[in-house]
């Protein structure tokens, strides 16, 4: 990050935090304003009314059966504290009071009746003073409700104040921050470079400026080192030249993959970089500059590493030299000797002189991988189609007899179909492997699939390997599936690969349970067997093409392309295809589809 972005980011962040302030400011203000707003609309607006309302009263107790206009100024005051209750309890002493005004009301008119005795005047002059018991109440309840929100107000101001507080304070620490870390940063690579600077006025260009950033004064110091680089080359010498291709040519060597062993024409041990020492399992410091005879008598690698040099054809000992097995930190390894011979032109002699060995070991363990890889496939495939073709040529000798009776013609036909249909099955994977090793990719025809119907016939596929080895089916369908996006062939292809891999490792007589149903936005579908299991160590490598795992049984296994092939097509198809399984507990095969809708 350079130092503008650096500037300009703590410029940003005080920013940010100035707005902060100023947002939280702002709301806090905008808060108190509103609840004073609320207070003066719902409580003091109440306490006016009271108070109008009480001087209503006072003029209505001097008569209170004829002051009509006293009454009606009580009334309004009344209908506007109706409509502006906020506090539990009021709505209820406004009904008292319209109560009592409607009674005092009817009384009035009944007082102005003629034939109304004079004497009734005297039993409307309790109403007046009920309505100002209830109006003080009422003015009472929202003096407390005034006085209540008026603390929480202050409460909350006496907060935001702290608040602000708080933020004005991290302003002001960010600040002195950016105020004691921006010169500093600025003035700090301009005294590195100052010092520098005397330096190479001094004639020392060995003061470099260390390349602590990646900032403009990053770049500086590159450029300066890079200046002071080309004026050490200016005054080196031969020999200073010399040593820095020497330890040129050393960092290469150490880097290298490969292990290498230098030898000047004695044989005595010149250079071994990290790779060798550690195959020899020896430190650089008991190689470097020891006889090779007398290593060669502590360890027996380089024993073998040796023997070649001491044949009196070479190239052909080295050609022939089986590859050297290495195990390092558990894993075996495989390495290639290499031998080269190291001339140098004499031009005092006009001559090429010997002047040593370079021997290097070269990891080939992932070609042995391979060549083990091809070999097994190669004697598996053999195996594979040795056992349907002998089948097929018996039964093809036991057409010929026309003694066979016709019953039995068809059996054996039967025979011969489905070893035919094994060796189909067989080839079929090898050209899907071709397809996909040759980019051509998998033609898909996906379309909305009701799984249940997938899955039926794929169990009724396997029936009868499922009696050969009486084995029962568990089978368990969801009552409501939702269509899937699939490819129907492929999709049962998976599905009665993965059953006949269960069913061939399903002791007799165990069952197999079969089920399906909704996950999320897929449906799954599993096959659970009661077989050996597999150990978790091998749950990824059995989808590897052409992998074999080790059988107890003695079983071979098919190809070793039939799940490499299955997981292809159900990742091809937006699924997943993966196995829980542990030894001894049987293995449980698991893929994923799209559900349609």
């Amino acid at each position: 990050m350079n130092l503008k972005t650096k500037i300009n980011l703590g410029f940003l962040a005080m920013l940010l935090l100035v707005l902060s302030i100023g947002g939280y400011a702002y709301y806090s203000l905008r808060q108190l304003d509103r609840s004073s707003r609320d207070v003066l609309k719902a409580n003091l607006y109440s306490v006016n009314l009271g108070l109008q309302m009480l001087r209503s009263l006072d003029q209505l107790a001097r008569q209170p059966l004829a002051d009509t206009a006293g009454t009606a100024r009580f009334v309004a005051a009344l209908r506007e504290e109706g409509r502006n209750v906020t506090e539990p309890g009021e709505q209820q002493l406004v009904d008292e009071c319209w109560q009592l005004t409607q009674q005092l009301q009817r009384r009035q008119q009944q007082a102005r009746r003629p034939a109304r005795p004079q004497s009734a005047a005297a039993e409307g002059v309790s109403e007046p003073f009920a309505l100002g018991e209830l109006t003080y109440r009422m003015m009472a309840l929202n003096t407390d409700a005034l006085n209540r929100k008026t603390e929480a107000a202050n409460q909350r101001a006496d907060q935001a104040n702290r608040n602000l507080l708080i933020f004005i304070t991290l302003a002001v620490l960010l600040a002195l921050a950016l105020v004691g870390s921006v010169p500093e940063a600025a003035v700090q690579p301009l005294r590195k470079l100052t010092a520098a600077l005397n330096h190479a006025i001094e004639r020392d260009f060995s003061a470099s400026i260390p390349q602590e950033s990646h900032d403009e004064f990053g770049q500086v110091a590159r450029a300066f080192n890079r200046m002071l680089g080309q004026l050490r080359e200016y005054r080196t010498s031969t020999e200073a030249e010399l040593i820095t291709e020497r330890n040129r040519a050393a960092s290469i060597v150490n880097t290298l993959d490969e292990g290498l062993l230098l030898l000047d024409e004695t044989r005595r041990i010149l250079l071994a970089n990290p790779v060798m020492c550690e195959l020899l399992a020896l430190p650089a410091t008991q190689l470097v500059g020891r006889p090779a005879a007398t290593v060669r008598l502590e360890n027996d690698l380089f024993q073998a590493m040796l023997r070649p040099l001491d044949a009196p054809n070479r190239e052909a000992a080295v050609a022939e030299a089986p590859l050297l097995h290495i195990t390092q930190r558990g894993e075996e390894a495989f390495y290639r000797l290499a031998v080269q011979d190291l001339v140098s032109f004499n031009e005092a002699t006009e001559k090429t002189e010997f002047v040593g060995h370079i021997l290097t070991l070269r990891n080939v363990s992932d070609f042995k991988k391979l060549d083990q890889v091809k070999s097994n496939f190669l004697a598996t495939v053999s195996h594979e189609l040795k056992t349907p073709l002998s089948s097929i040529n018996l039964n093809t000798k036991l057409l010929q007899d026309e003694r066979l009776p016709a019953d039995e013609r068809q059996r054996v036909t039967g025979y011969i179909r489905q070893e035919t249909q094994r060796l189909q099955r067989m080839v079929g994977e090898l050209l899907d492997v071709s397809r996909l090793d040759a980019g051509a990719g998998i033609q898909l025809d996906v379309r909305p699939t009701d799984l249940s119907d997938v899955v039926r016939f794929a169990t009724a596929t396997v029936q009868p390997q499922l009696a050969d080895k009486q084995l029962r089916l568990d089978l368990h369908l969801a009552p409501t599936l939702p269509a899937v996006r699939a490819d129907v062939e492929k999709t049962t292809w998976v599905l009665i690969n993965l059953l006949a891999n269960a069913i061939r490792y399903s002791p007799a007589g165990e069952f197999l349970t079969v089920r399906v149903g909704r996950a999320g936005a897929f449906v799954q579908v599993s096959v659970q067997d009661r077989g050996p299991g597999i150990a978790p160590e091998h749950h990824e490598k059995i989808f590897q093409r052409f992998a074999q795992l080790p059988d107890p049984s003695g079983y071979r296994g098919g190809s070793g392309l039939g799940l490499s092939i299955a997981r292809e097509f159900i990742g091809t198809q937006g699924g997943r295809l993966w196995v829980e399984s542990e030894l001894g507990s049987g293995s449980t095969f698991r893929f994923t589809l799209p559900a349609a809708g």
